[in-house]
């Protein structure tokens, strides 16, 4: 089965930045494909986590954070379906983070923040590795982003739902 690796903090406000698509060139004899600017990559050809991070940590020119999954743990979220209660609308964004293992206790849910006053994030769901939200578009969204590794207890690494959908389309390609 395939591999899928997370990126974490990179290409974000001009940090740690680099070209995904030349290391998805560079890991080429894995079959890699490239999922957007996030470092979230799709590995098609069998090869351990452990490899996979070494060759990732090789060729990076920073060290980083990687979130490795198994394609199956992703295609399993299509059945959870998430975000059916989620609120829903323009300016409202749905998201995954991705966490480097279960949680031994999952949180109180949901958690929103702020705690008082219009909400701008939500964290609706924890499934095994994966926590669910939503935010709305504001420009204190960010901070809040950054406190989820405190509130989940461990380093995240966040994407868009549209991402995963990406990763769950390339993980269903024929011929993987």
């Amino acid at each position: 089965m395939a591999l899928v690796a997370f990126l974490r903090g990179i290409n974000v406000g001009g940090h740690r930045t680099f070209r995904p698509s030349l290391l998805a060139r560079q890991l080429a004899r894995y079959q890699v494909t490239n999922i957007g600017t996030t470092g979230t990559f799709v590995i098609h050809r069998a090869i351990t986590k452990t490899k996979l991070r070494a060759e990732l940590a090789h060729r990076l020119p920073f060290d980083a954070q990687v979130m490795i999954c198994e394609g199956r743990e992703l295609l399993a979220l299509e059945a959870v379906n998430p975000f059916r209660r989620a609120p829903k609308g323009t300016g409202v964004t749905h998201f995954v983070s991705i966490l480097p293992r279960r949680p031994r206790r999952a949180p109180s849910l949901p958690i929103r923040l702020p705690e008082k006053g219009a909400w701008l994030l939500k964290i609706l769901a924890v499934e095994g590795r994966f926590a669910f939200g939503v935010y709305r578009r504001h420009m204190k969204v960010i901070g809040y982003l950054g406190m989820l590794d405190k509130l989940l207890g461990m380093p995240v690494t966040t994407r868009n739902w549209n991402t995963m959908r990406f990763v769950m389309e390339e993980l269903h390609k024929p011929g993987y």
